[in-house]
């Protein structure tokens, strides 16, 4: 995660499913460096958070050893029997990153685009903005695949079980109370239920641990959560279902477009609806912000300069590939949000 970016000493606060698509297609676009894949672990007793780099996941201790087979239930309504987990394919950055957790991503053999971790970098990426290429993932001769609700298109996913592939649709998540279920569902259809047990009780103790350093603040500050992309013209303000409201209200602040009344995901930015949400900080994500030129283009845009935040250039942002994933590495994200709106200049 990154640090905030400020151009000048900022003054205290005031007393002190649409957006996995975008991103997906601004990482098609940028490309993702490639990277030797690391050893994947395995589930142990939950440990202390270590600091491992932020772009690498951090397996559990002890080797997995899935049992099988397993039947499941699918998300989309399916009983779904697993047999073997030797050749896995996650369509999502964030299925990615639970299946190398829980200790399998040796057997997983491609994917998605959002999947910028250092492991999985070298992978052949099968998905773009939850696209499936149903003959790409074919080829690879999949033995489970792993998929989410917004996946599709819906002839891509019926292809793919037609050919006999266990094909799982795990439930999304856009809050932190979603993350022990998550990992719960993929744990199962991996046949690892011991494993994912020990990742949510690890995950819960660190997020339960992040969340005691949050100052008190008589006030809470206000946070707008902006997506931007520069190169392709996309400036949007978050709603109550953008996935940023459970964070940051972890983080002691308020969403501020969801408390301006913004009730859907996004709506477009405009001067009127910043003016409404009167943020402190503006939540960005970090390849988002560099396309617009760092905080000075960020300040550009309609409407931030006459925020508080953007008076302040008060800019918090967060690494794309983890934000809003809800997962293991979510205890980080929080942390960085945290450390970034109550911290001093730097």
């Amino acid at each position: 995660m990154r640090t905030a970016r400020r151009t000048r000493p900022t003054r205290p606060f005031r007393t002190a499913g649409t957006l996995v698509a975008l991103l997906a297609l601004a990482l098609t676009a940028s490309g993702c460096a490639p990277a030797a894949p690391g050893p994947a672990g395995a589930p142990g007793t939950p440990a202390p958070p270590a600091s491992p780099a932020p772009d690498r996941i951090e397996p559990l201790a002890a080797p997995a050893r899935p049992r099988l087979p397993v039947t499941v239930a699918s998300a989309d309504g399916r009983e779904v029997t697993v047999a073997s987990t030797e050749r896995i394919v996650p369509l999502s950055g964030s299925l990615s990153e639970l299946v190398f957790t829980l200790g399998l991503g040796r057997q997983v053999v491609a994917r998605d685009v959002t999947a910028t971790f250092e492991q999985a970098a070298r992978l052949p990426v099968v998905t773009r903005g939850h696209d499936v290429s149903a003959e790409s993932v074919l080829s690879l001769r999949p033995t489970l695949v792993l998929a989410e609700s917004t996946t599709g298109p819906a002839e891509a996913v019926a292809r793919i079980r037609e050919a006999g592939v266990p094909l799982v649709v795990v439930a999304p998540a856009k809050r932190l109370a979603d993350v022990s279920a998550r990992i719960g569902a993929v744990s199962a259809a991996l046949g690892v239920p011991t494993a994912g047990t020990a990742l949510r009780q690890r995950t819960e103790e660190r997020l339960d641990a992040v969340r005691g350093t949050v100052p008190g603040h008589p006030e809470k500050p206000r946070v707008a959560f902006l997506y931007v992309r520069g190169s392709a013209a996309v400036y949007l303000l978050g709603g109550a279902d953008s996935g940023a409201s459970s964070l940051l209200e972890a983080a002691g602040a308020v969403d501020a477009g969801k408390e301006s009344g913004l009730t859907k995901d996004f709506t477009p930015l405009t001067s009127e609806a910043l003016a409404a949400a009167a943020p402190d900080a503006i939540l960005v994500m970090s390849k988002g912000l560099d396309s617009v030129g760092g905080v000075d283009g960020l300040v550009r845009l309609p409407g931030v300069a006459e925020t508080p935040a953007g008076r302040d250039r008060r800019i918090v942002s967060v690494d794309d590939g983890v934000l809003l994933n809800y997962g293991p590495r979510t205890d980080r994200v929080l942390k960085s949000l945290i450390d970034q709106l109550y911290g001093e200049p730097k």
